[in-house]
């Protein structure tokens, strides 16, 4: 019986929206209960207007019951009951019977006795002795009898005292027979023939509750169980969401723990470095302490004899200051770090001598460091010299290093200048020349090679279009049969079924692979992140701001600025995607048992690019691809 159930809005009429109660079909071939046809109609004069399908008739059809379609409806309705009765064991009630003898009604003739009959004619009740001449006499066998009947009144009309045998149903009243006069233009039936019809419609009402009931009741199942599904769909993706975010969380973790421990390792190996500077600056220190004290010592000699041979047998001091010791092992100079002079040491004369102050390279030599002791209180020749005439100024770059406690040493660059000139001046390759070595290389690589600068492409669930799907973990797109419910974003298309990549590339080189599970009307490119995001021109090509090979039904093209490439076709139903920002281009590739070229774009990056995807048509399913 379950197929039957879908036939209920067809045997239903469309005005009151019940089952068909006597049916009628218009000329138009509609069909509607008689009595709801004629309220439509009911208006004086045309046009006749068919509730359906509007269709105009000037004259009022001559509208005849449809007894076959009565006939669907009364098995349809029996059907009806057949199914739901065993589940519920639900009949229609039954009518109250009519006064039974058990009510005591007492004889009109002797007051006393309980009658037993009632008399339409007479208008009276009899108890079993006065009831007899009912009974035997011929004069009273037309008398209609019943069981007693408490009221009589009621029984009779007020207006002609006369017993109420008839019922008009267009003023819904009982009637007597001389009413009949007054009710000519009616149809007045008995009041059984009134009874029984009233009581079959009512029956067949209650039956249509009952089955509207049931179908509510079904309704209010459905409407629970869907929300028992959506709940637990919603527990499902709170679980999903809890586990990303866990994660994510321990990928945040664990870059956190691996920049910490290169931040401790390099903290370490510098304070490594300074402990050997302090060391050796330590020692440097202590050795010039000595070197003071055993000077003190000597000028403290009064004889001659002594202090001449003390003094030529004491050794000169270092002149270098030690800040220029610090500025060499910290990297500030060009000078090699003391490693070079072997562990524990340091130089004591700078390796790299300051330029000529005084225009001979020969009064800087190696023995210029010792000089002859003098007495307490001498001035040396050159220094008497120097304070006269100070040197000039010279005519190279030269660099003052600061030093602590030490009078200041110019340092002349002005070689180290010549050099790095020199290195500036040698001629640059041919950019144009190197960008298409670099991609000549590319092209000739087979897949594995390509596939050592691979990335993992995530789809950024904010730019996804209504109606593009995102599944697996964001990496499959496909055509919504619904449009999606995305929260409003900035960066959400809004016109293009597109989705871009999560995240963007400034620099290096990457590829990546896309599956095409049904390669027509679909697209694979990149973009800038200040591409349009609503309107025509945000479609992948059709702008300045992005590249893209695309299928179009049968056809491949390579779009950029509004400008079509047609590309021979291909079988091939993965696309791999090599981009270069270093050197400015960008690669498709048909991927089979061998990688061929699509089509290339050389582009000077100008900002950083996003993986662009469009898909179109149903069906269409755009994965990216982990090789």
């Amino acid at each position: 019986m379950a197929e039957l159930y879908p036939l209920a809005d067809e045997l239903s009429c469309s005005i009151c929206l019940e089952p068909f109660k006597e049916p009628v079909t218009t000329p138009c071939g509609h069909n509607f209960c008689g009595s709801c046809l004629n309220e439509t109609w009911a208006g004086p004069g045309g046009p006749y207007l068919c509730p359906h399908c509007r269709a105009v008739y000037h004259s009022r059809p001559q509208l005849r019951k449809n007894t076959v379609l009565c006939a669907v409806v009364e098995q349809f309705l029996q059907a009806e009951l057949a199914r739901e009765a065993p589940a519920d064991e639900w009949t229609p009630p039954a009518r109250a019977a009519a006064p039974t003898s058990g009510v005591w009604v007492a004889c009109d003739h002797c007051l006393k006795e309980a009658a037993v009959k009632t008399c339409l004619v007479c208008m009276a009740s009899f108890c079993q002795e006065h009831l007899r001449p009912h009974l035997d006499s011929p004069a009273f066998q037309d008398h209609l009898l019943q069981p007693p009947v408490a009221d009589l009144l009621r029984r009779k009309c007020p207006q002609h005292n006369r017993l109420r045998e008839f019922f008009c149903p267009e003023h819904s009243v009982c009637i007597c027979h001389i009413c009949l006069v007054e009710h000519k233009p009616c149809s007045p039936v008995s009041l059984s023939q009134a009874s029984t019809d009233l009581e079959t419609k009512l029956r067949h009402k209650v039956t249509v509750m009952y089955s509207q009931i049931n179908g509510a009741s079904r309704a209010l199942d459905d409407v629970r169980a869907r929300q028992q599904d959506i709940r637990a769909a919603m527990n499902k993706k709170v679980e999903q969401l809890k586990q990303e975010y866990k994660e994510m969380k321990a990928l945040i973790e664990a870059s956190e723990a691996n920049a910490t421990r290169k931040i401790k390792e390099e903290e370490k190996r510098v304070n490594a470095k300074f402990d050997t500077i302090y060391q050796a600056l330590l020692k440097r220190k202590n050795e010039i302490q000595k070197l003071k004290e055993e000077i003190e010592a000597g000028l403290t000699k009064g004889d001659e004899l002594e202090f001449l041979e003390k003094a030529t047998t004491t050794k000169a001091p270092a002149t270098t200051p030690s800040y220029f010791f610090v500025a060499v092992w910290l990297g500030l100079s060009l000078n090699p770090p003391p490693s070079v002079y072997g562990a524990g040491t340091l130089p004591t004369e700078p390796q790299v001598k300051a330029s000529k102050l005084q225009g001979d390279s020969g009064e800087h030599g190696p023995a210029a460091s010792t000089h002859k002791p003098l007495r307490p209180g001498k001035v040396p020749k050159d220094e008497k010299t120097t304070k006269k005439h100070p040197p000039a100024a010279p005519t190279g770059k030269t660099t003052k290093v600061p030093t602590f406690g030490a009078p200041e040493e110019l340092v002349d660059f002005k070689q180290v200048d010549q050099e790095a000139a020199a290195k500036a001046s040698t001629p640059k390759p041919n950019s144009e020349a190197l960008k298409a070595t670099v991609l000549g290389n590319f092209l000739a690589k087979s897949r594995p090679e390509l596939l050592e600068y691979h990335i993992k492409v995530i789809l950024d669930y904010n730019t996804a279009h209504s109606k593009v799907a995102l599944s697996e973990n964001y990496s499959v797109a496909s055509v919504a049969d619904t449009p999606q419910s995305y929260r409003p974003h900035p960066q959400r298309f809004t016109s293009c079924s597109q989705v871009l990549g999560l995240h963007c590339y400034k620099k290096g080189i990457h590829y990546w692979e896309v599956e095409m599970q049904k390669n027509n009307f679909c697209g694979v490119g990149i973009c800038y992140g200040s591409m349009e995001r609503k309107g025509p021109e945000s479609r992948l090509g059709r702008n300045n701001a992005s590249w893209c090979v695309e299928w179009f039904n049968t056809k491949i093209s390579a779009w950029h600025n509004n400008v079509e490439k047609t590309l021979p076709s291909t079988k091939a139903t993965r696309v791999g995607v090599l981009l270069n920002c270093d050197h400015g281009f960008i690669i498709f590739f048909a991927v089979a048992d061998k990688v061929h070229l699509l089509y290339k774009y050389k582009v000077d990056f100008t900002e950083a690019v996003y993986p662009g995807f469009w898909v179109f048509s149903a069906g269409a399913t755009l994965t990216i691809c982990n090789p």
